[in-house]
């Protein structure tokens, strides 16, 4: 659950904390972009038609008593009037020619102007009244509209940016708090969302985010309840059995020499070890474990633990150097790596020591415990150890603490753990030390 949890967590947050803020501003941005361009569209052309129409509209008064003088013969002074003017627009000119009266926007003398053309008799009477001024007024009006859409398209996306900012950073702290529970923290709580609601009291009143807050807290919650539950019954179990056992393993060494007597030892025995497992394993999941750090000689350190456990295991040092570890943790790693391999696997089994993988001074140490099996099981490479759970046909069977109190173990010691399978077959486990520091002690 821990490592869903996370899984979604990091997904939301890269989602959110690289993009949500911009998409949240640019949508904004765009959208109040396109509402000021329609309705800039819709407030020019209104203004437009009414000013242009009133010129046009005045044009064409001049040019009716442009026609009445000139029917009657009379002086057109003080009207604008020509007669078969060059600078006629050739569309006002056609209309005219076909018998009809018109007005269009064009040129006089360089300069603009509105046109307003009708028949007279076998001529075209043309009046026309002076639209610079209009068209000064139209673009400084154009410019106002532009100005004040600019204007307020980036306030808009500075809001805009604000609250996404604000969004990105409640996710962000959200799945920041998801990390923590996946690491061990179970106390960690997104509490109260900032510039929200509660984020642990519920969705009434509040928003999406500090819904998802709240069902976060919930599930870390339930999480640590369940979890501090199995502890407590993984522990309680195996005090209550390390008594009574102590007194059957004292009771069965009274027992006669004899066959029946080895067979009892070796399965009480096995229960003893299962005993001392699970109070690992408690000690372990209770994180009151803590690492005693010194200085040892990678190489020497991983053939002494190798060869502690007397089974046929081939040790090859790439390269060695010193590293600052608890030995105790990393022989009880190793041991149990090196037991499960021999258990579960096939020979030759290898362990294989690199204290500058690829010849990087200061890289990573790596561990690797290989055999030539069947590999790990599918639901082990996706999951990772779970206790009580070996079933895999061709390694084995058994209790699958081994391997889990090799994961716990590395995590006290800070060092990343990985199971995978060889390409030409086998199992492989890689430890991933912490990088040595630039100063250390001498090596034990």
């Amino acid at each position: 659950m821990p490592g869903r949890l996370t899984a979604l967590a990091r997904r939301a947050v890269r989602r959110a904390a690289v993009s949500l803020r911009w998409k949240i501003a640019l949508t904004v941005t765009a959208v109040c972009c396109a509402v000021a361009a329609v309705l800039g569209v819709l407030v020019h052309n209104a203004v437009a038609r009414q000013t242009v129409g009133q010129v046009r509209k005045e044009t064409r008064a001049d040019l009716d008593i442009a026609l009445d003088l000139f029917e009657y013969g009379t002086s057109r002074e003080g009207i604008n009037s020509v007669l078969d003017p060059p600078q006629l627009p050739a569309p006002l000119r056609e209309l005219v020619r076909s018998g009809q009266q018109g007005s269009m926007v064009g040129t006089y003398r360089g300069r603009p102007v509105m046109w307003a053309a009708a028949p007279a008799g076998d001529q075209v009477m043309a009046v026309w009244s002076p639209y610079g001024n209009t068209s000064r007024s139209l673009e400084k009006f154009d410019t106002a509209i532009l100005g004040s859409a600019v204007l307020a398209a980036t306030a808009v996306a500075l809001a805009g940016l604000f609250l996404a900012h604000r969004i990105s950073r409640r996710l962000t702290r959200t799945a920041a708090v998801a990390r923590r529970i996946t690491a061990g923290d179970l106390d960690a709580r997104v509490g109260a969302a900032p510039g929200g609601g509660p984020g642990g009291g519920g969705t009434s009143g509040g928003d999406e985010v500090a819904a998802v807050a709240a069902a976060l807290d919930s599930v870390a919650g339930s999480l640590q309840s369940r979890l501090q539950a199995e502890q407590r019954f993984t522990a309680d179990v195996a005090h209550e059995l390390r008594t009574p056992l102590t007194g059957i393993l004292a009771s069965a060494a009274l027992l006669p020499e004899g066959r029946p007597k080895e067979m009892i030892n070796d399965r009480l025995q096995a229960l003893h070890r299962l005993t001392e497992d699970l109070l690992e394993i408690s000690r372990l999941d209770s994180g009151a474990e803590h690492a005693d750090l010194d200085s040892y000689d990678l190489g020497t350190l991983v053939e002494r633990c190798v060869h502690a456990t007397g089974l046929d295991t081939e040790v090859r040092t790439v390269s060695s150097g010193v590293v600052e570890t608890d030995r105790r943790r990393l022989d009880r790693i190793l041991t149990n790596l090196v037991l499960n391999a021999h258990r579960h696997g096939r020979t030759p089994v290898v362990v294989t020591v690199d204290a500058a993988p690829g010849g990087v001074t200061g890289a990573a140490p790596t561990i690797e415990v290989r055999d030539h099996g069947p590999g790990y099981p599918d639901d082990l490479l996706r999951h990772g150890p779970r206790r009580f759970r070996t079933d895999a046909p061709g390694r084995g069977r058994g209790h699958g603490l081994g391997l889990t109190i090799a994961v716990g173990q590395a995590a006290v010691l800070g060092i990343d753990i990985r199971f995978c399978d060889a390409p030409d077959g086998g199992a492989r486990a890689i430890l991933h030390l912490p990088p040595p520091s630039p100063v250390h002690d001498h090596p034990s």
